[in-house]
């Protein structure tokens, strides 16, 4: 198993008034890593529209260690943190490093909502296939139904 990884730059746009990355930036990075993760695998926007299948989320937590600021150069990871075992819901954890420094953590909890129902609702085999394949974190979990 790997973890994904996206390499990104602090824009200009990333910055509060005191010069530092505001804490809205650091949602918007862990969203670009994971459509990044899910577009290198083949399932872009007009694949999920195909498939009538997109993520949702429930809950996204950010944990702020080290401050950023612009011209740094960060990496994002994308790792698995629990999966249901009919993998409706899942949840994800993205670590930002500048270098080998752990600057924040993203914990997050979705599922995979049917576009047309909107219920939540087990993915295609292809896509069970590449969060089988997602590195996890140490204590990644089993999720029970209903939770």
């Amino acid at each position: 198993m790997k973890s994904f990884e996206l390499n990104i730059q602090i824009r200009w746009s990333d910055l509060d008034p005191n010069g530092h990355v505001r804490h809205s930036a650091y949602y918007d990075y862990g969203a670009q890593a994971r459509i990044a993760y899910l577009q290198k695998h083949g399932f872009s926007i007009d694949w999920m529209k195909s498939n009538g299948i997109g993520p949702v989320l429930f809950r996204e937590e950010a944990k702020f260690y080290r401050e950023l600021k612009s011209g740094d150069e960060l990496v994002i990871d994308v790792r698995l943190s629990g999966l249901s075992d009919d993998h409706r819901k899942w949840s994800m954890q993205h670590r930002i490093l500048r270098g080998v420094k752990l600057c924040a953590t993203l914990d997050l909890d979705g599922a995979w909502l049917n576009l047309k129902t909107r219920r939540i609702a087990p993915p295609p085999k292809e896509l069970v296939e590449q969060f089988e394949a997602l590195e996890r974190t140490e204590d990644c979990r089993v999720i029970v139904s209903g939770r």
